[in-house]
């Protein structure tokens, strides 16, 4: 399946360890809070959970990691939060790109990036063009993302670029528009934090991705807890609109179908 296709025209190639794993990193102010600390120091703490996360993903063959790191509607937060946000961010940009590109890992963000400050535009266009080349690992960073504005926004670039589509098109016409159009859809999501719901997130490329919830704070998640939640992922089965016979079936004849089984 090429990676601007969707799961729901084509069966996707799966295997023990997800490709593409996509995070809500939930839990930062509730774990600060357990600690008698400002919800500030829990943001910071995310951070190094990030890192945490990240090596954790190259170590376990993980292509692909998308983390929801500022949502559409997180501007709704106290004033003084965002702005501590905004500034954790630039601190990110400052002190983490050139780390990332001496790895071999390719940063990208996506997002409506017209209400960031220019400096912050411009370190996150700076930390994409340092990266661009680099394939052993991607990194994306959904800042100011919403799942519905990323399909407005793919409709009316496609309808400005195409306008002869106005008059009809299908998924195929519209795939390449999408923000996360150079990554396959995620096996896996992973919210942390104990809330159940998907808030915005990726919601066109979720369609048939495994779904996985737990209560740890995003402080909390490690290496044990990535683990816990492939193990929960090995022992789906994957069928993308078929029956289980049909599963087996097509492991026997076709190697490349085979759904995620559990750990050996």
């Amino acid at each position: 399946m090429s990676l601007t296709t969707s799961s729901t025209r084509e069966i996707p190639e799966t295997g023990t360890i997800p490709r593409h794993i996509a995070i809500i990193m939930d839990g930062n102010g509730r774990w600060a809070k357990s600690s008698f600390l400002p919800r500030v120091a829990g943001h910071k703490r995310g951070v190094e959970t990030v890192r945490s996360a990240i090596k954790a993903c190259v170590e376990r063959g993980v292509e692909y990691l998308t983390l929801f790191a500022f949502s559409s509607e997180n501007w709704r937060r106290p004033t003084d939060e965002v702005t501590f946000l905004m500034q954790l961010f630039i601190t990110v940009l400052e002190q983490e790109v050139a780390k990332l590109h001496e790895n071999g890992i390719c940063f990208k963000v996506i997002g409506d990036l017209s209400k960031f400050e220019p400096r912050i535009v411009e370190f996150i266009r700076n930390g994409e063009a340092l990266t661009a080349d680099n394939t052993k690992f991607t990194l994306t960073i959904a800042a100011n993302y919403g799942g519905r504005w990323d399909i407005m926004q793919a409709v009316r670039k496609m309808l400005d670029q195409r306008p002869e589509l106005a008059t009809g098109f299908d998924e195929k016409d519209l795939m390449q528009y999408f923000s996360l159009n150079y990554a396959p859809e995620p096996d896996l999501f992973i919210r942390t934090g104990g809330e159940k719901r998907i808030s915005n997130f990726l919601l066109w490329q979720l369609a048939y991705t495994e779904l996985y919830f737990t209560d740890t704070l995003w402080p909390d998640f490690d290496a044990r807890a990535l683990d816990l939640a492939i193990q929960s992922y090995q022992q789906r089965e994957r069928r993308f609109g078929r029956t289980s016979e049909q599963l087996q079936m097509a492991s026997g004849t076709n190697g490349r179908e085979i759904v995620a089984t559990r750990m050996a």
